[in-house]
């Protein structure tokens, strides 16, 4: 049972492991040894999660998830699969956390009148200053 939230628990059984071989660091061990885990949760069939959940965690996992809605999460940063499945395990249970947090709303906001002044004093400054350069500039010919 993989405990995100005391009211969320992910069971074992939604969770599927495959241990390939992994590349980079392992010596002979590496063309022996499947090491390497990919952890497969099918999100949207997991009966576990929430449907808003579910779309936002699908939203923040992006190239990892299938078109049939199942998150691929690939470890392979340790030489021992044991270290790799618990790496697995924590990767998820970090995304299903912040798929958990429900996003801050945004309030649409406008330009205050002294933001809009000095704005339009800006423009005004710049294009004196371009104006009094072409005019300098054709005295000299």
């Amino acid at each position: 049972m993989l405990e995100i939230k005391p009211a969320l628990p992910i069971p074992e059984s939604e969770i599927e492991f495959d241990f390939i071989r992994a590349d980079g660091p392992g010596g002979q061990n590496v063309n022996k040894v499947a090491t390497a885990v990919q952890l497969r949760f099918d999100v949207a069939n997991s009966p576990s999660l929430p449907e808003e959940v579910k779309a936002r965690l699908i939203k923040l996992a992006g190239k990892r998830v299938t078109q049939d809605g199942i998150l691929i999460i690939e470890a392979r940063r340790h030489r021992a699969q044991e270290a790799n499945r618990e790496d697995a395990i924590r990767r998820l249970s970090e995304l299903v956390r912040k798929a958990l947090e429900k996003p801050k709303p945004r309030k649409p906001t406008k330009p205050s009148k002294v933001s809009k002044e000095k704005r339009l004093q800006r423009k005004k400054h710049r294009g004196e200053i371009k104006r009094t350069r072409a005019k300098g500039a054709f005295e000299s010919e």
